[in-house]
């Protein structure tokens, strides 16, 4: 396989509007210990590196692990499967971070019960989603040949509902942003009907939390109107 995926113009131009929107989110990240699910070749582990975090960076697929290496020797890097029991070696981190993970798996409430457990603060976790107000999974197949998607080639497009619910079970506090991210995935009316256009991915972030988050930019409900600032 090759990383070409990773270096489309539309890929990293999305990565920098998700991480320019995490660090407006004014979250206590810097010095915390991070655990970085489905890194795929590091793209957004400097982000945590900057801010003095010491992250351990993890992909279901070992060449993406190889590149990640390369790209961070000084880092920790190996190879984990979220559809799978974590390894009983992996130590619970402050924060989990889990963007562009959630919809690349085939049960995703069984993966966030495993990201919770690893979880001594703070999770966050971005996801493409359903439009909808049920709870629903909605499996998809994606392409297992493309190092971007899900290793077993099954993934979901749940609905926030769900997700909200799901995170409430495991963590005293659940929040999402009041903004969105600048880019089109990312949309800021959930009251809409749910769009045509199936082949457009929709995005949301959710931050889940052992303690109460102080930021003005989280709202500790699942809102239907949101914005762009």
């Amino acid at each position: 396989m090759s990383i070409e995926f990773f270096t489309h113009d539309a890929y990293q131009r999305h990565n920098r509007r998700r991480q320019e929107h995490l660090a407006s989110l004014m979250l206590p990240i810097t010095g915390r210990t991070v655990l970085e699910l489905g890194a795929g070749i590091g793209d957004h582990t400097s982000f945590f590196l900057d801010r003095g975090c010491r992250v351990t960076a993890t992909d279901a697929r070992e060449e993406n692990i190889a590149h990640l290496r390369t790209r961070f020797p000084a880092g920790a890097a190996r190879v984990v499967d979220v559809e799978q029991d974590f390894p009983a070696d992996l130590p619970a981190h402050d924060i989990v971070y889990a963007y562009g993970v959630l919809y690349h798996l085939s049960d995703p409430l069984s993966a966030l019960t495993r990201m919770a457990a690893r979880t001594k603060e703070m999770l966050l976790l971005e996801t493409c989603v359903s439009f909808g107000a049920e709870e629903a999974v909605n499996g998809i197949v994606e392409d297992v040949n493309d190092p971007t998607q899900a290793a077993n080639g099954l993934g979901c497009r749940p609905t926030r509902p769900l997700i909200f619910s799901s995170l409430k079970r495991l963590f005293p506090y659940v929040y999402v942003p009041r903004t969105q991210p600048w880019h089109d995935e990312f949309p800021t009316n959930w009251l809409e009907r749910a769009p045509a256009n199936t082949t457009k991915l929709y995005r949301c972030i959710f931050v889940a939390s052992r303690t109460p988050q102080t930021s003005v930019m989280l709202a500790d409900r699942l809102l239907s109107i949101q914005t762009k600032e």
